[in-house]
C-alpha cells in the first residue's frame, strides 16, 4: 500500500560511497543501522550473543570497543562468528588499531590527529589499507583538541567540523579515502548544526548520532528529535540512536526513526491510534501484544489498529491490512484498504497474526514469482 507523494519525498545529500565490509555507505546505498556492544571485548562469548541479538533486531553495523590487546585477541573469534561487519572502536593505542585490523575488523574508529607521531598515522593507515578496512573519524564534542577549545572558547559546531576536517586532511594526504565522518554532541542543536555545516562542505559519508543522549525513553525522544531533522533534510548515511540501553533497543528505535521518514522499510510497522472511551477493544494491550507477536517478520508490511470508526477506515485505506474497532464485540478487516470480513473480540491477536503473516507469504511468493519470471524473459 505504501507509496511516495511529493510531500513525502526527501533528497539525500550526495555523498562519496565507501565500505564497511559487505555494508556499502554513502552514495545511493541505504542508511545503515549501527549500534556498540558494552560487553567486555575480551569475552568473546558474551560480545557475539549480543551482537547476535542485535542482528536480530536488524542491525548493519555493530562496534565493539578495543581498550587493550586482551580485546584484539578476541576480536578474530567474534567477526567470525558474527554476520556483520565490525568495527574496532580505538582511542589513542595506534597498536590496538592495527591489531584489530589483522584481526579482521571491517573499520577502524580512530581520529588520525590522536594516534600519534606521524609514523604512527602512517603505520595504521597503511594497516587499514592492507587489511581493507575503512576508517570512522569520530569527533565528539567532549573530547575536542584544547587548540580548538582555546580558539572558540568552549565545544560549539564550527569548532566540531574543524576538528573532523584536520583529521580528514590526514588521511587524505597519506592517499587515504576509505572514511566516513562523525561529529557527535549530546547538546541537540549543537550536533545538528555541525552535522549540516560538514554536509555543506565536504562530501564524505556522515555517521550521525546524538552522544550520550541518556535513557531508553529521554534518549529516544532526544535521537528523533536531532537525528529526524538531519535524516528529513537528507543528511546522513549511517547511524547510531545512543541510549543508556541494551544494544537491539538502539536498533529497534534507529529503525523505527528509519521508517517512519519512509527511508527504509522493514517489518510490520504498526499506525494505532492513542485510544479513547469511544474504543471497541482495548487498544493499548493489543497494540504491545502484536509488536512483540510480530518481531519475526523482516518482510515490510504496514498494519493499522484503530479502536473506532471515526478514523479507522481512513487508516485502512492506507496501509496493507487494518482493524477497526466496531460495536457488539465485533470489528472490521480491511485488506488493502477494503473492508474485507468482520471477526470477534475472541482469538482477536491470533486472527492479526494469521492474517499478517498469511500477507507476508503472499508478498514473498510475489517477489519469487517476480524474480524467477525476470530470469526466464530473454529480453531482460
Amino acid at each position: 500500500m505504501s507509496s511516495y507523494r511529493p510531500y513525502q519525498h526527501i533528497e539525500r545529500r550526495k555523498s562519496r560511497q565507501i565500505h564497511v565490509g559487505k555494508v556499502a555507505v554513502g552514495g545511493d546505498a541505504p542508511i545503515s543501522v549501527q549500534t556498540m556492544t558494552n560487553t567486555l571485548t575480551s569475552d568473546a562469548q558474551a560480545t557475539i550473543e549480543q551482537i547476535r541479538r542485535a542482528e536480530l533486531a536488524g542491525v548493519d553495523i555493530v562496534r565493539v570497543s578495543c581498550p587493550d590487546e586482551a580485546s584484539t585477541a578476541a576480536l578474530a573469534e567474534i567477526v567470525h562468528e558474527v554476520n556483520v561487519p565490525i568495527v574496532a572502536d580505538i582511542h589513542f593505542h595506534y597498536k590496538r588499531a592495527i591489531e584489530a585490523a589483522k584481526a579482521g575488523a571491517a573499520c577502524l574508529r580512530i581520529n588520525p590527529g590522536n594516534i600519534g607521531s606521524p609514523e604512527r598515522v602512517r603505520e595504521v593507515v597503511n594497516a587499514a589499507r592492507d587489511y581493507g578496512c575503512s576508517i570512522r573519524i569520530g569527533v565528539n564534542a567532549g573530547s575536542l583538541e584544547r587548540h580548538l577549545l582555546e580558539k572558540y572558547g568552549e565545544p560549539n559546531p564550527e569548532a566540531l567540523v574543524e576538528s573532523a576536517l584536520e583529521h580528514a586532511k590526514i588521511l587524505q594526504d597519506h592517499d587515504f579515502h576509505e572514511f566516513k565522518i562523525s561529529v557527535k554532541a549530546s547538546d541537540v542543536f549543537m550536533a545538528v548544526a555541525a552535522y549540516q555545516q560538514l554536509a555543506d562542505c565536504c562530501d564524505h559519508p556522515l555517521h550521525i548520532g546524538i552522544t550520550e543522549a541518556g535513557s531508553k525513553r529521554a534518549g529516544t525522544v532526544k535521537s528523533s528529535i536531532g537525528l529526524g531533522n538531519l535524516l528529513w533534510a537528507g543528511v546522513g548515511d549511517t547511524m547510531r540512536v545512543s541510549l543508556s540501553a541494551v544494544p537491539e533497543e538502539e536498533v529497534l528505535v534507529g529503525w523505527d526513526i528509519l521508517k517512519s521518514l519512509g527511508l527504509r522499510h522493514r517489518g510490520v510497522k504498526i499506525i494505532s491510534c492513542p485510544s479513547c472511551a469511544r474504543q471497541g477493544f482495548n487498544v493499548v494491550e493489543t497494540v504491545q501484544t502484536l509488536e512483540d507477536r510480530l518481531q519475526h517478520i523482516k518482510t515490510p508490511l504496514t498494519l493499522s489498529i484503530i479502536g473506532c470508526v471515526v478514523n479507522g477506515p481512513g487508516e485502512a485505506l492506507m496501509t496493507d491490512l487494518g482493524v477497526t474497532g466496531g460495536g457488539q464485540g465485533r470489528h472490521m478487516v480491511y485488506s488493502a484498504g477494503k473492508q474485507d470480513h468482520t471477526m470477534p473480540d475472541r482469538d482477536m491477536i491470533e486472527h492479526i497474526v494469521e492474517l499478517v503473516e498469511n500477507k507476508v507469504a503472499a508478498i514473498q511468493a510475489g517477489e519469487v514469482e517476480a524474480t524467477t519470471a525476470k530470469q526466464m524473459d530473454p529480453a531482460s
